[in-house]
C-alpha cells in the first residue's frame, strides 16, 4: 500500500469516527455554499456538507485555526436548484460538491442557486453568470498577491493562518488601486481568485475582499488532504487544472494573470501562456524582496525570471502601486485596448 493510500484510509477512518461521535452528541449535517460561475448555458456550483453542533453559531472574528477543524460528510445526497434546472448529486469523499448544471436559464450577473442536503438546512449560493460575448477576464492569486501571508516564511505564514484573528489580515499595498485601474478601462471584466488555500477559508476571504474594496469574484480554492498519489495535494497542479478548466469553460475569453514570484506563479503562468498563447493577454507579477526569495527557495532571484521572455506582455513590481503605474503606462502603446494587442515581444517588466 502506498503511503498516500494509507493516509487516505486513516483520514477516512478518523472522519467516520468523528461523524459517529458527533451524531450521538446531537450534531447534524450543515451546508456551506461557495461562489460559483458559468455562462448562460452552464453554471458550475460549489458547496460542502460538514457536521455542525446544534448550538454553534458562526461568530466572527475568530482565530484562524478554528476554520480548519471540520468533519466532512462524504457520499451525501445533495440537490441543486439553479434557475429552471434541478439536479441530484452526492458529495465526494471530502464532503464537496463541484457540479456543472446545464440549461439553467439564469440571467447574466450575480444570481443565486438553492442547495439542499439530506438532514441539513437549505442554503443559497451566489454564482456569477458571464455576459455573452465576454472577451476578457482576470485571474488573481490570493496569498502574497492581494493578502499578506508571507508564505515563504513558514513560521510567520503558520502564525498568520492559524492564530491571527480572521479580520486582522493585511492587504498587499496598492492592489485595490491596480484592480480599479483595470476596471476603469473595462467595468464589466470578471475577476476570478485562484489559490492553493483551503475552502475552509472561503468566508474569511469573502470578508477580506469586501473590506478592502477588491473586486468580488468566484474563488477556486482546494482541499489540503491526501490525494490519490501523494500525502498532500499539489498546489501547482491545482492551479494548472483550474486554469485549463477556465479555458474549457470560456473558450472565447483572454485572461490577465496576476500573481507573485515568491513561489511558482511565474512558472505556472508562463507555462500556461506557452500552451495557450492566444488565451493570455498579460502577466502581472508582484515581486517579493530578495530576503523573502532566499527563504522561499534559496536564491535571491525570482524563480520565474527565465519564463518572462516576451511570450506575452509582462509587468512586475513590488506592490500594486507599481503594477498600476505600469498598467496605466501601457496606454501610451495600446490606447483603449487590452495588452493582447501588443506585438509578441512586448515586455514592460522592471
Amino acid at each position: 500500500m502506498a503511503i498516500s493510500d494509507f493516509a487516505r484510509a486513516v483520514e477516512k477512518r478518523i472522519n467516520s469516527a468523528g461523524i459517529s461521535y458527533t451524531e450521538r452528541a446531537g450534531w447534524h449535517p450543515s451546508l456551506a455554499g461557495y461562489y460559483g460561475y458559468g455562462d448562460v448555458d452552464k453554471v458550475r456550483v460549489f458547496a460542502r456538507v460538514m457536521m455542525k453542533a446544534p448550538d454553534r453559531e458562526n461568530i466572527q472574528p475568530r482565530r484562524g485555526f478554528r476554520q480548519f477543524f471540520t468533519i466532512q460528510v462524504g457520499d451525501h445526497p445533495v440537490t441543486i436548484q439553479a434557475g429552471n434546472a434541478s439536479v441530484n448529486t452526492h458529495t465526494n469523499s471530502g464532503g464537496y460538491v463541484d457540479f456543472p448544471v446545464k440549461n439553467h436559464g439564469l440571467e447574466p450577473g450575480w444570481q443565486t442557486v438553492r442547495i439542499e442536503a439530506e438532514g441539513a438546512e437549505p442554503v443559497d449560493a451566489e454564482v456569477l453568470i458571464l455576459e455573452p460575448g465576454t472577451r476578457f477576464g482576470v485571474v488573481s492569486d490570493i496569498d502574497d498577491t492581494i493578502l499578506v501571508t508571507m508564505l515563504p516564511r513558514a513560521v510567520t505564514a503558520a502564525y498568520n493562518s492559524w492564530f491571527v484573528r480572521t479580520n486582522a489580515r493585511k492587504p498587499v499595498p496598492g492592489m485595490t488601486e491596480f484592480y480599479e485601474a483595470i476596471l476603469d478601462e473595462h467595468p464589466e471584466i470578471p475577476f476570478f481568485y485562484l489559490s492553493t488555500g483551503a475552502w475552509n477559508t472561503f468566508h474569511t476571504l469573502v470578508n477580506f475582499i469586501a473590506k478592502h474594496a477588491l473586486p468580488k469574484g468566484p474563488m477556486l480554492l482546494t482541499d489540503w488532504g491526501p490525494s490519490q498519489t501523494s500525502m498532500f495535494r499539489s498546489g501547482q497542479e491545482h492551479k494548472r487544472v483550474q486554469l485549463r478548466n477556465l479555458v474549457i469553460d470560456f473558450p472565447d475569453i483572454t485572461w490577465i494573470l496576476v500573481g507573485d514570484d515568491g513561489q511558482h506563479d511565474p512558472f505556472i503562468y508562463g507555462n500556461f501562456a506557452e500552451e495557450h498563447p492566444d488565451r493570455v493577454a498579460a502577466l502581472a507579477i508582484r515581486q517579493l524582496s530578495p530576503s523573502e526569495h532566499v527563504l522561499a527557495h534559496g536564491t535571491a532571484a525570482p524563480l520565474g525570471e527565465v519564463l518572462h521572455r516576451g511570450m506575452v506582455p509582462t509587468i512586475a513590481g513590488a506592490d500594486g502601486f507599481d503594477l498600476r503605474k505600469q498598467w496605466v503606462a501601457m496606454d501610451e502603446i495600446r490606447p483603449g485596448v487590452l495588452p493582447h494587442a501588443f506585438s509578441s515581444d512586448a515586455n514592460l517588466s522592471s
